[in-house]
């Protein structure tokens, strides 16, 4: 006979789309799932990433190279940074705080329309308004180099998105999914500047000759916002439930966890703000090499780095996530010194490459983290708060960067970028070593 379950036991609450218990102390699958296991929003939301990245792969490429060929100096360069981090800024912020109260999907449709007008204005007007504008609407320039491991200001709602639509133990897998998507999407963006820039135009013959790019690249972030129509719409169920009429504005359960990230953010945000943006114009300067053989570089790097995405949860289980995510991250600044000293482009690009595996690995589990630690019902404004000092520093760096690449040497902002990039690391171990995410205090209470 069936013993029934005692009345005062409910059934443990489930996930409401893989239909798993949504037990903390639940143990990681023993089989690692692939993408299909993960639910619709997590295969939605990696699609999206592919195609979002490929545009964040050409705009790092050909807007640099780009500008510089038509006689942009790195100062103004800089000054254009600034202000499209800045518009990033403002406009990861909103997202963070409306999507916590209205819902992530819209955001996740409307953010990619503004990359397409950036791309769209790139491709019609050498106007400096016009420029600025898009740069400032595509959030040009808030990464660089071989791809972006973000999809621009829509981040906070994604992030928040996909925490909420699997299991803590799963958690990892889908962060590390997600970093899977930016890579293949890079390889494709990489691959596309190959195909469509030519070597070398001259200033008179620029716009034409990038013009296939920028409307390749509005068209890959319109495919991201149509691919957010596909998502489903989860609500939280926070175990800190406010009124909706009483929620307050700012994140108070994980008030704590924002002041840490606030100052490691800050450190970090200044080291990318120094080089993030001008790796594609260090490689044009110090090599004299076209935007065809940058994104043959960049690649080959993406294509090479798409297995860091998803080794990245392997490795967190085996080391802890904290220890995984500090270790990536020294090994990103101690990288960048011997590839600015390189004395040829392929070793510069092989240290890179190098370089750029441990940072795909390294940002999937710091988003997993921060989804991890934060209440549920504040995961988005946690998301997009936790960047602003990133965003905020990364926008102030590049007019000073720009400075140092005009008056002093085109390493000095990339050395004072990887000396902020291991102080970082420190400051972030110090932080949260003995906070580990709840499904590594589950793992070490069940083998005790």
């Amino acid at each position: 006979m069936t013993e029934e379950p005692a009345p005062d036991q409910p059934p443990p609450e489930q996930h409401p789309i893989l239909r798993t218990p949504l037990s903390e102390g639940a143990p990681a699958p023993r089989r690692r799932p692939g993408p299909l296991r993960l639910g619709r929003n997590v295969n939605v939301a990696t699609l999206a990433r592919v195609s979002m990245s490929a545009a964040r792969a050409l705009a790092g490429v050909v807007v640099p190279v780009y500008l510089a060929s038509v006689g942009y100096s790195a100062l103004r360069l800089g000054l254009l940074f600034v202000v499209a981090g800045v518009a990033s800024a403002l406009l990861s912020t909103t997202v963070g705080f409306l999507s916590d109260r209205l819902g992530r999907k819209a955001f996740m449709v409307a953010v990619p329309l503004l990359a397409t007008l950036g791309g769209v204005a790139f491709a019609l007007t050498l106007n400096p308004v016009a420029i600025f504008a898009g740069a400032a609407l595509g959030s040009f320039g808030r990464g660089g180099g071989a791809g972006g491991g973000t999809v621009g200001p829509y981040a906070p709602a994604e992030q928040a998105l996909v925490a909420e639509s699997v299991p803590a133990a799963r958690r990892n897998s889908a962060f590390g999914w997600l970093g899977f998507g930016s890579s293949v999407g890079a390889v494709a963006g990489s691959a596309v500047v190959v195909g469509l820039v030519p070597g070398h135009p001259s200033a008179a013959h620029a716009m034409a000759a990038y013009r296939p790019a920028f409307v390749a690249l509005a068209a890959c972030a319109f495919l991201a916002s149509v691919l957010g129509l596909l998502l489903r719409e989860i609500r939280p169920c926070s175990p800190t439930p406010h009124p909706r009429s009483h929620r307050p504005l700012l994140p108070r359960a994980s008030r704590g966890l924002l002041y840490r990230l606030w100052i490691t953010n800050a450190i970090n945000g200044t080291a990318v703000g120094m080089f993030g943006p001008f790796v594609s114009y260090w490689f044009y300067r110090r090599f004299g090499v076209g935007a065809g053989t940058i994104g043959e570089l960049y690649a080959i790097i993406n294509a090479s780095t798409t297995v860091a995405n998803l080794a990245a949860p392997v490795v967190a289980r085996r080391l802890g996530l904290i220890r995984s995510s500090t270790l990536f991250r020294i090994a990103q600044s101690v990288l960048l010194v011997p590839m600015v000293l390189a004395p040829s482009f392929a070793v510069a690009g092989a240290i890179y490459l190098v370089r750029m595996m441990a940072q795909r690995a390294s940002m999937p589990l710091r988003q997993s983290y921060v989804m991890a630690q934060s209440d549920p019902a504040e995961r988005a404004r946690v998301a997009a708060l936790a960047q602003l000092p990133t965003q905020g520093t990364t926008a102030a760096s590049p007019a000073a960067a720009g400075e140092l690449f005009d008056h002093v040497a085109l390493a000095a902002p990339f050395l004072a970028g990887a000396a902020l990039q291991l102080t970082n690391a420190i400051v972030y171990y110090a932080f949260f070593r003995r906070r580990p995410p709840e499904e590594e205090l589950a793992r070490a209470a069940g083998s005790s």
